[in-house]
């Protein structure tokens, strides 16, 4: 008899973000007067840069020419791209990456959710605690996380408890931990990490023979001069770090989809290296991304396109300012928003999660994510993004003031 793999039976029946799609459209059928403002799925809005559209129609002239249409590309990514990413990202910070280094794929989600398939089974995870889901659920499916347990969460995976206490970041393990994953600035709590905290977590890795899982989606919203945009600005992190990176929310790709993921070719374990086995990986199991949406990427790096890059991460952190400023005006306790997109607010009257959610929708038509759904350290606070329109955030925050102002 076929059998299933039970470890994906263990997880929820449904990803978060499709549990409150469907709690959102219950209240919209429910309430067909109540104009919907959604602050809370970490998708844009400002459309692609024009210099990236240009460079995309123009690659889309090109694949309909016999003489410069193009089949099967390398799966690894085009040398074009895979340059202007070393240069542009890297070079420049004096951080010398190799482009064979570097691999192109279709978003850091994919390769945050894809990178366990080259690391043992038994390998023990450990995860800050509110968390990005992907990073436990493909755990889970990959059999490393153990049985849930309600208020606890998984048995085998390691938590890191991100309190406001200590700033929202996460202490070093107490035990030993193979693979650590670490976003900064932080999804969800919006905070960045200075360069001395990371190269804690370098030399804790460094000490104990650990790779540090390193989600770096958000390095373009950083503003503050101590925070490094790369955990390769840490001397020894090449030997222990992958990096994963994202067009997405840096130049709008969501609908686009273009990332990359940077394997050190020092990252060396048991005699193997971790490069070669995620080419490997990669070459078995996708066929790269379009050689139209590559150029619209290398565009990115264009005068034009990093001005137009800079523009939209400033109309973004400018909507996080206005969602900080009127929850402040509202009496909420808040976090995050200055190296981020996301602002992380305490919930009020000792309500869970996910009853805020509820209360939020229902008074204000707003919609944002219950913390909880990042794990049990996230249950009494709420994130809200930055990626809707500066009009619709405004409003957004006229109804809570309105609605919540003592």
């Amino acid at each position: 008899m076929l059998r299933v793999n039970e470890n994906f039976v263990k997880l929820p029946a449904s990803y978060l973000f499709v549990d409150i799609a469907k709690k959102v459209n219950e209240f919209s059928g429910q309430h067909p007067e109540t104009e919907i403002i959604r602050l809370g799925i970490g998708d844009v809005t400002r459309p692609l840069p024009k210099a990236v559209v240009k460079a995309m129609q123009a690659a889309a002239e090109e694949m309909g020419k016999a003489e410069t249409f193009r089949g099967y590309g390398p799966e690894a990514g085009y040398e074009f791209l895979r340059t202007a990413i070393a240069e542009n990202d890297f070079i420049k910070r004096e951080v010398q990456i190799d482009i064979d280094e570097i691999f192109v794929s279709d978003g850091a989600k994919s390769d945050t959710g894809s990178i366990g398939d080259i690391f043992g089974a038994d390998n023990v995870v450990a995860v800050c605690d509110p968390v990005y889901p992907v990073y436990v659920d493909t755990n889970v499916m990959a059999g490393r996380a153990g049985e849930y347990s309600e208020g606890k969460g998984w048995s085998k995976i390691v938590y890191m408890p991100c309190r406001k206490e200590n700033g929202f970041l996460p202490e070093l393990p107490k035990e030993r931990a193979d693979m650590i994953y670490l976003c900064f600035p932080n999804n969800p709590s919006g905070v960045g990490i200075s360069r001395e905290e990371l190269k804690k977590w370098v030399d804790y890795a460094l000490a104990n023979q650990s790779v540090i899982l390193y989600d770096a989606a958000y390095e373009a919203f950083i503003t503050e001069k101590d925070m490094p945009h790369s955990i390769y600005e840490i001397q020894g992190a090449k030997k222990c770090a992958i990096e994963f990176r994202s067009f997405s929310k840096t130049a709008g790709f969501t609908g686009t989809r273009c990332a990359y993921t940077i394997l050190p070719k020092e990252l060396v374990f048991g005699g193997v290296s971790l490069n070669k086995l995620w080419d490997r990986r990669q070459s078995t199991k996708m066929n790269g991304v379009s050689y139209v949406v590559q150029r619209g990427a290398e565009a990115v790096f264009s005068e034009e396109g990093r001005r137009e890059v800079r523009e939209n991460i400033a109309y973004y952190l400018n909507n996080a300012k206005i969602i900080v400023d009127g929850l402040k005006k509202a009496g909420f306790e808040v976090y995050g928003g200055v190296n981020s997109p996301y602002v992380w607010l305490k919930t009020p009257d000792g309500l869970t999660s996910w009853e805020f959610f509820d209360l939020l929708l229902e008074k204000t038509g707003v919609v944002g994510t219950p913390g909880s759904g990042f794990g049990v350290g996230g249950e009494g606070y709420f994130r809200l993004t930055s990626f809707n329109t500066k009009e619709n955030t405004e409003k957004a925050l006229e109804r809570i003031i309105r609605s919540f102002k003592a």
